[in-house]
């Protein structure tokens, strides 16, 4: 695959083959230890990031490639002396085989690689996409649930900014019998561009007002973080659902908690114990399913 800018390149089969990859690189480590040998990648992150940059990095490092990183380049390249991000892309392509490259423009990934000459990663772009992210997360669901076809999915918190349910609505609208729905204020709601994509592709979507409209054996909440840093200001009042341990008391002891983290205060700390909390493990699993689409990208296995 040349380089992953939104979540609509990955097809079924693409996922499938890449969560058998992810799994064998767990399970074989050292089988893939020098898989990507020789090779240089640049990490460019213009927003901040933990999770992404570092997963990224170490599997590039578990992988035996070599990388050249910029954690902070707003502030500390030469976009800082008023540098075009293709000037950036040209440059960099120039010095390493892949770029990874996280910037709060929402065309950031497709403008990059409508000028570079090596693949580009979207590591998420603005508040559209972050298929990366939506890669692990169904990577996730898939070893949690056994299955992907027939699950249901309540995402809740920030669905207008949060890129990460963007793009996880979009690969779980490739699968049969899927069943989605909201729950967050009017202020944040899911745009209607999402809820038309899923529409379209004959997926149940349901706008819900309450936990009570929730079915009990839901297969999986993903929470997600209010984008304070997107909102441009008229966003004051915002009501945030919150899962603790008393709400998620009526749901399933098989409803399991996805969380893109970081967290605030929308996932009680409470809930870390309770076996049906993921979102540790969602992380984790980051490594793996970044190392599966390094090596598809740049890999020759």
């Amino acid at each position: 695959m040349k380089g992953l800018i939104k979540a609509e390149q990955l097809t079924r089969e693409k996922i499938e083959y890449l969560c058998n990859l992810a799994d064998d690189i767990h399970e074989n480590p050292r089988k893939y230890s020098q898989a990507l040998a020789g090779k240089v990648i640049a990490t460019i992150f213009y927003e901040p990031s933990t999770r992404t940059r570092l997963s990224f990095e170490s599997a590039m490092l578990r992988l035996g490639a070599q990388v050249i990183s910029t954690e902070d380049a707003k502030g500390n390249s030469s976009v800082k002396k008023g540098e075009l991000l293709t000037d950036t892309i040209r440059i960099v392509g120039g010095y390493a085989d892949a770029i990874v490259i996280r910037h709060s423009d929402e065309d950031s990934a497709e403008v990059a690689a409508s000028v570079s000459k090596v693949p580009i990663i979207n590591a998420g772009s603005g508040k559209s996409e972050h298929p990366t992210q939506a890669l692990l997360d169904i990577y996730t669901l898939k070893k949690c649930k056994g299955k992907l076809d027939g699950i249901s999915v309540a995402f809740l918190g920030d669905l207008k900014y949060g890129r990460t349910s963007h793009s996880l609505i979009k690969l779980l609208a490739l699968y049969e019998n899927v069943t989605i729905y909201t729950l967050a204020s009017e202020e944040l709601a899911l745009p209607q561009e999402y809820a038309d994509y899923l529409k379209e592709r004959g997926v149940r979507f349901m706008a819900a007002r309450s936990f009570l409209d929730l079915p009990h054996d839901l297969d999986a909440f993903y929470q997600t973080r209010v984008q304070l840093e997107r909102m441009d200001g008229t966003e004051e009042n915002f009501h945030a659902y919150e899962l603790t341990t008393e709400s998620m008391r009526e749901f399933s002891d098989d409803t399991i908690i996805l969380h893109p983290l970081p967290r605030n205060d929308e996932i009680s700390q409470e809930l870390d114990d309770d076996v049906r909390a993921k979102f540790f493990e969602q992380a984790e699993n980051g490594l793996y399913a970044r190392m599966a689409l390094l090596c598809d990208v740049l890999g020759e296995l």
